[in-house]
């Protein structure tokens, strides 16, 4: 029979009683997060009750449990009425639940505070010095980048039988190779495109014969290197982007320094040296495709047999024009290289992560074969060249 007792005891309960503009309720049972499902749409319920009453007072004087989960429901039933404007208190709690009740009491008083409102220029002002703050961190990866890449290059010079000679064919392959065919069709219809517009727009004056001085100068000097640096930076630096960073996620990398192998002598570097030498392979390849294809449209389209194409070209260009385009591609193959292996090395342990960095990789690759393009023509233009 005391079982039964106990048990009926153990079951939470929350009596009402209204007694003129006074409500009194009396709670009973074990207030503990056990009974958490039975305690809510009592509280629920009896937070309703506040119409036309002026005060509230709760009897805990039949608790024979109480936790914190019971005593926070109790305090929000007493901030509830007492924001409502009630007088709200609370009557025969043990002596030994007092202090509980006066913790939970202390907690949330102060409400959260509310995001100040800024002005447009505030804004402004802080994604500019967010924009600053990210790009002299990245700044600041690819030059420690390029630190430990020059300073494995020394080692190699030390000592060349550290350079890994087969992986650096092996990504030669892959980054020039492999990438001919594209290199050709696109430069290809690169030349095209610009020997179209160059007739079509020229003949205008009766000068469709400088087409010829346009395309010649605009491949060799600008856009031949500059096309075949995106193209690369697209293809190849992707892909040395994802593949350090699936390594970096599969702690491959850590492996490696646990090893006692340093990740640059044997991951960076042969990529780096690798795109080096390949990016002038390209971009000569694809400098000759743009031509070919803007001679076949000077033929087909503007009526410039091939005879006068290359007795024009010859008169148009010179060995400065040529070297100029060649003198950039290994410093925009490097610069693809670094910004491809640095943004890989950053991934974290996820394939957001991977993916942002990889997008990150060809973007900033893009931006910054651009950006040196122009300091190129700059100094160029500097010297007389």
């Amino acid at each position: 029979m005391q079982v039964t007792v106990d048990a009926v005891i153990s079951q939470p309960t929350l009596d009402a009683r209204l007694s003129g503009e006074r409500l009194e309720l009396a709670a009973a049972g074990a207030w503990t997060v056990e009974n958490a499902q039975a305690l809510e749409p009592l509280v629920e319920a009896a937070s309703d009750r506040h119409q036309k009453v002026a005060r509230v007072s709760i009897d805990m004087g039949r608790v024979d449990r109480l936790d914190t989960f019971g005593a926070w429901l109790i305090e929000r039933l007493l901030r509830a009425w007492r924001s409502a404007g009630l007088d709200a208190t609370v009557v025969g709690l043990a002596d030994h639940y007092r202090g509980l009740l006066n913790e939970v009491k202390n907690v949330n008083r102060e409400p959260p505070p509310r995001p100040r409102r800024r002005s447009g220029i505030a804004r402004l002002l802080e994604n500019i010095g967010r924009a600053v703050g990210n790009t002299a961190q990245d700044l600041t990866i690819i030059v420690q980048m390029l630190g430990e890449t020059a300073a494995a290059l020394a080692r190699v010079f030390v000592r060349p039988a550290n350079l890994r000679f087969t992986s650096v064919v092996h990504h030669l392959d892959r980054v020039g190779l492999q990438a001919v065919p594209i290199i050709l069709l696109i430069t290809f219809l690169l030349g095209c495109i610009i020997a179209q517009q160059g007739i079509f727009h020229f003949r205008r004056f009766g000068a469709e014969l400088y087409v010829v001085d346009m395309i010649s100068i605009l491949v060799l000097r600008e856009l031949g290197v500059i096309m075949v640096s995106i193209m690369i930076a697209g293809r190849s630096g992707s892909s040395y982007t994802a593949e350090l960073g699936s390594m970096k996620m599969r702690e491959e990398i850590d492996a490696l320094r646990t090893m006692g192998f340093a990740p640059v002598d044997v991951l960076v570097l042969p990529r780096i040296l690798a795109l080096v030498v390949a990016l002038p392979l390209l971009t000569f390849i694809g400098s000759m495709a743009a031509l070919y294809g803007g001679g076949l449209v000077c033929w087909l389209y503007g009526g410039i047999s091939p005879e006068i194409f290359v007795s024009r070209l010859k008169d148009a260009i010179s060995l400065d024009h040529f070297a100029v385009g060649m003198i950039k591609a290994p410093f925009m193959a490097a610069m693809i290289g670094l910004v491809a292996c640095a943004e890989g090395l950053q991934v974290k342990g996820s394939a957001e992560s991977l993916g942002l960095h990889t997008t990150t990789s060809v973007v900033k690759s893009v931006f910054l074969v651009i950006v040196m393009d122009g300091v190129f023509a700059m100094f160029f233009a500097a010297i007389g060249k």
